[in-house]
């Protein structure tokens, strides 16, 4: 990783990181002043396709643009060529492995407009947050849709659809992603 990168990041107020926080080649930032973003101790966030065991699309986004949004990761992680964007929060456990071309994004883009949808293109949505817990694991190219919450110990099998509340140890699959598998 660039040490001039890391220099900035660190100089970045409202961007929050361990001196353990790992990068594999460089990450796209983008944060307003007034958004956070923090990622905790010996967290690796890898935007390199190099030496990943499946083909890795892009390098890892972290956007929060909006006013006040916040991206929070915990200690522990290993997250792969993965788009997190915070119009509200985003909120990352300790333990969680994501795998490369996941999306997670609390907003829809816009507003549904209905019925102006004429003036669709004109309109924002202003976000539900994500939380994942603690120990989660979540699949290769999967999405992560505002206002869901995945329980600790969860897995996301590769390429499904997530919104909504995922109970804690249990695999979940699908789109839209059903229960597999709990073991409670």
């Amino acid at each position: 990783m660039n040490n001039a990168l890391l220099i900035v990041l660190y100089k970045s107020k409202g961007i929050e990181l361990s001196n353990s926080t790992m990068f594999n080649k460089r990450p796209l930032f983008f944060k307003i002043k007034t958004a956070r973003i923090s990622i905790g101790r010996n967290t690796l966030i890898n935007s390199n396709n190099y030496n990943y065991h499946i083909n890795m699309h892009s390098k890892c986004k972290l956007m929060a643009d909006r006013y006040g949004a916040v991206i929070q990761i915990g200690d522990n992680c290993r997250i792969h060529g993965t788009c997190i964007h915070a119009y509200k929060s985003v909120v990352i456990g300790n333990n969680c492995l994501i795998a490369a071309n996941t999306q997670i994004i609390d907003g829809k883009g816009h507003a549904l407009s209905f019925p102006d949808v004429e003036n669709r293109i004109n309109t924002t949505d202003y976000g539900n947050p994500i939380v994942i817990e603690d120990n989660v694991w979540i699949g290769a190219n999967c999405i992560i849709l505002g206002g869901t919450k995945i329980g600790y110990g969860t897995i996301i099998s590769a390429g499904s659809v997530v919104k909504g509340e995922i109970p804690p140890m249990s695999i979940y699959g699908g789109n839209p992603a059903v229960l597999v598998k709990s073991y409670i």
